[in-house]
């Protein structure tokens, strides 16, 4: 924790960002009641129907006071791995390393990419992370982009 707290602390840096990403699913509810006449009190009861759930993954760069969700249907490993090329290809393509700071959900672990890596040999999420390296630090993830040979 003392990690994650010393790397909250770091001076703000445009080309090394602090990037937050953590998620969680939410339950989509629908409304059976019918609404209430205008004017009318407010009806409440507990009737309600399953719509389905949706993940919500949030990126943050506290020191900027960024913010960003993106709402998807799984929360997989796949999943992660999309959301880090967004935020390396869309969010943060000036950035000369990205430090990332995650939770340990299974889904965050570089072997889970590896293992999904080799069974999907075309898919587009698997460059995701290429031409980044990654160092393990106490505080999660630090991403560099490794320069181009040309």
């Amino acid at each position: 924790m003392g990690d994650v707290l010393e790397v909250y602390q770091r001076p703000y840096d445009p080309l090394r960002p602090v990037v937050c990403i953590d998620e969680t699913n939410k339950q989509l509810i629908k409304e059976t009641r019918i609404p209430c006449e205008p004017g009318q009190p407010e009806k409440v009861d507990s009737v309600y129907v399953r719509n389905g759930v949706a993940d919500v993954f949030m990126i943050s760069e506290p020191l900027a006071g960024r913010r960003e969700t993106v709402v998807t249907q799984t929360r997989t490993a796949l999943d992660f791995a999309e959301i880090l090329q967004y935020t390396s290809d869309v969010l943060y393509p000036r950035a000369e390393k990205i430090v990332l700071v995650t939770d340990n959900l299974n889904t965050h672990s570089p072997a889970h990419y590896i293992r999904h890596s080799r069974r999907k040999k075309h898919a587009g999420w698997q460059n995701a992370l290429n031409g980044i390296t990654r160092q393990n630090t106490g505080a999660g993830w630090t991403w560099q982009r490794l320069k181009s040979a040309s």
